[in-house]
């Protein structure tokens, strides 16, 4: 039993306290631990920034194909500012460029991604001129800021190196204690899904399986087109990972059966129509259902337009994905004719990037004819 009369205690006690401030002081500030369990310091290393996502307490995922690894940043970007984001920020394109001493013309945006725990939008671009890619932020009062990676907390998560050669990281997500990330490689079964329980360990590799979808349009199934963006998904207490092709079936699998080397068949849900292709997804609450929202680029427009631009999107009745029933050829078809689930949200008609910002409202690039603007926009 402790007593402050004796001072050998009160020597154990201070060596006691100093040694967990040591510790406390050694772990990764504002680390969540349900996602990462170690880390290290210094610069991850990038050969390519090809996608974005978080994971919680602020946590950023980097979609890394050139490097063959995802690579999570604790960024330290925790609170919520009350500001709120204009409606509108006219040519943001050149807002960004400027900030890296480019033209517009020069600047790619690739990805962007809101941060749910602050409200932050990172972007992620690249100089056509170069072809360096760049982490770029900001915040609701508009100000752009560098997002530097040389000295920070990270963990890397590399993909497993079994003779697959991946090309490219086309969406990462975190969910359920699980990193999840789609690719593509040059081999026969060349759709990848990857998958690395957390918490995420520094350096711990994850689990690489192969992916064979039924492609609605073509009538075949196919093992080589890799799947543009991906979704978690919740049915039945089973958790699922809905992934959207070119061309365009919308397909989910079971999570549980993401298993290193396992070849997956997943199931065909919904069906977009061909010469379309996936950009971003996003789930949402609306009316006392949950609602899928995904936006593509038409790549028939000029033969086959589906509204003024080439890009568009479709809102989706999550309760279209559930069951085994009415799949692969027997699944669900847009006709075109404003069907109650599956409708085109005209009020993201030009949009080439989006991603939630809050449970009402979505956050959009929209390509205009003088350039490209970011605009807060109603969830459909």
């Amino acid at each position: 039993m402790y007593s402050r009369a004796n001072p050998e205690n009160d020597m154990n006690r201070t060596l006691a306290l100093l040694l967990a401030a040591l510790l406390t002081a050694a772990l990764p500030a504002q680390a969540d631990p349900g996602v990462l369990a170690s880390t290290a310091k210094g610069d991850p290393g990038l050969k390519s920034v090809e996608v974005l996502g978080f994971a919680g307490d602020g946590i950023l995922l980097i979609g890394d194909g050139r490097g063959a690894q995802v690579i999570a940043v604790i960024t330290g970007d925790a609170t919520r500012e009350k500001k709120q984001l204009p409606a509108k920020i006219d040519k943001i394109d050149e807002k960004l460029a400027a900030k890296l001493g480019a033209a517009a013309a020069d600047l790619q945006i690739l990805d962007l991604a809101v941060n749910p725990a602050s409200g932050r939008i990172y972007f992620a671009v690249k100089k056509t001129s170069d072809k360096t890619a760049t982490i770029l932020t900001m915040g609701v009062d508009g100000a752009i800021s560098d997002f530097p990676l040389k000295d920070v907390e990270f963990a890397r998560v590399p993909l497993p190196k079994d003779g697959t050669t991946v090309t490219r990281i086309t969406d990462v997500a975190w969910a359920g204690g699980k990193l999840l990330a789609s690719a593509g490689a040059n081999e026969e079964f060349g759709c990848k899904l990857f998958v690395a329980p957390g918490p995420i360990r520094h350096e711990a590799p994850g689990q690489m399986v192969s992916a064979e979808t039924f492609h609605v349009s073509h009538k075949v199934w196919e093992t080589k087109a890799p799947m543009n963006v991906i979704l978690p998904y919740e049915e039945a207490g089973k958790s699922y990972v809905v992934g959207a092709f070119s061309c365009t079936p919308v397909v989910k699998y079971p999570i549980d059966a993401l298993e290193a080397g396992a070849k997956v068949k997943g199931l065909s849900m919904i069906e977009l129509g061909g010469g379309n292709r996936p950009i971003d997804m996003l789930s949402y609450a609306k009316g006392g259902k949950t609602w899928i929202l995904i936006n593509t680029f038409r790549t028939q427009h000029d033969k086959k337009p589906v509204g003024p631009s080439p890009y568009w999107a479709a809102r989706i009745d999550a309760a279209l994905m559930a069951g085994t029933d009415k799949v692969n050829e027997k699944a669900i078809r847009r006709s075109g004719k404003g069907d109650a689930g599956l409708q085109i949200a005209e009020t993201f008609h030009g949009v080439v990037q989006m991603d939630k910002l809050d449970d009402a409202r979505a956050l959009a690039v929209r390509k205009t004819e003088t350039g490209y603007d970011l605009e807060v926009l109603a969830l459909p």
